[in-house]
């Protein structure tokens, strides 16, 4: 197999991540017949089928599942040579890919992104934001250099650091402006509103509250923090949100904030990027620069 080619290998990655011919195509931008013709010939360079066509997706053969499993070793090796290249010439990055889950990007991304311009001239910033699995799935396939999670990720091949601890804080009706915080206990009983299953904010706020993993009937989900918060406003029900998202998410809803007493729900926010990354000692300036960005935003947005 000499005529297998570093392209081929990135063309077949590309299908078998979005499972279908024109995505592909588009991701590696070159034509869908390009790709088609690219992806024929690594067959029979293989000598097996990787993909089960149908007229509207592809998918893996078990073959193919196996293959995918050590081009995505080989392509993300590539691409550390690739950034240990760019380590050893440049003391700071020029390239930086952040994976971020949507209850933090909203919130501390555009912050990060101006620190990160001001202190890595001329770097080029990439990000994605979904859910944690997702990020690190994308991380282990060197798709991404680090994430800003929620921790503990748990994760053996990954570093994880953290960055800061943020508390909750509950979210009612403005009418309900200085009663008494009720205690965790008696929210199970109140129509909570909570994040779509997925999301690690959610099972957070499950824990606080003492909720089981069984969906209850009181319990209601919403897709983001925002749409919670509008809920809220229109006397559905109560919802916690994080600390930061307070000044974004209240300025066009009539809610009142409160804190909890102690002891205060919390997540503490953390980066994590892969242990074998030569791009370690730039990520810890990173976490630096994150670090202080997340301070400013905190002492600005502060619940008292």
């Amino acid at each position: 197999m000499k005529n297998l080619t570093l392209k081929q290998l990135r063309y077949f990655e590309a299908l078998a991540r979005d499972g279908r011919f024109r995505r592909a195509a588009d991701a590696c931008a070159i034509s869908q017949p390009a790709l088609s013709m690219q992806i024929k010939e690594l067959e029979q360079e293989l000598g097996n089928e990787l993909f089960e066509r149908s007229a509207r997706e592809v998918k893996l053969t078990p073959f193919g599942q196996t293959f995918a499993l050590r081009v995505r070793d080989i392509l993300r090796a590539v691409d550390e040579l690739g950034e240990l290249a760019r380590a050893s010439r440049n003391s700071f990055l020029t390239r930086l890919r952040i994976g971020i889950i949507p209850t933090i990007a909203p919130y501390l991304l555009p912050v990060i992104i101006n620190d990160l311009n001001r202190t890595f001239a001329g770097i080029q910033i990439e990000v994605r934001e979904t859910q944690t699995a997702k990020l690190v799935q994308e991380l282990a396939q060197g798709q991404l250099d680090m994430a800003i999670v929620a921790l503990p990720v748990s994760e053996p091949s990954l570093t994880e650091l953290e960055l800061f601890k943020e508390e909750f804080v509950l979210v009612r009706r403005h009418e309900d402006e200085g009663k008494p915080v009720p205690e965790r206990e008696a929210l199970r009983e109140m129509r909570l509103l909570l994040l779509e299953e997925g999301h690690c904010f959610r099972d957070q706020a499950l824990s606080f509250c003492k909720i089981g993993p069984a969906r209850p009937r009181e319990v209601m989900e919403g897709s983001s923090l925002s749409t919670l918060v509008q809920m809220v406003s229109a006397g559905i029900g109560i919802t916690l949100i994080p600390e930061m998202a307070v000044p974004v998410e209240t300025r066009s809803a009539r809610v009142s904030i409160s804190r909890f007493p102690s002891p205060q729900p919390s997540r503490t926010i953390g980066m994590v990027w892969r242990n074998s990354t030569p791009m370690a000692k730039q990520l810890l300036q990173v976490s630096e620069a994150v670090r202080r960005s997340a301070e400013t935003m905190r002492q600005q947005s502060i619940v008292r």
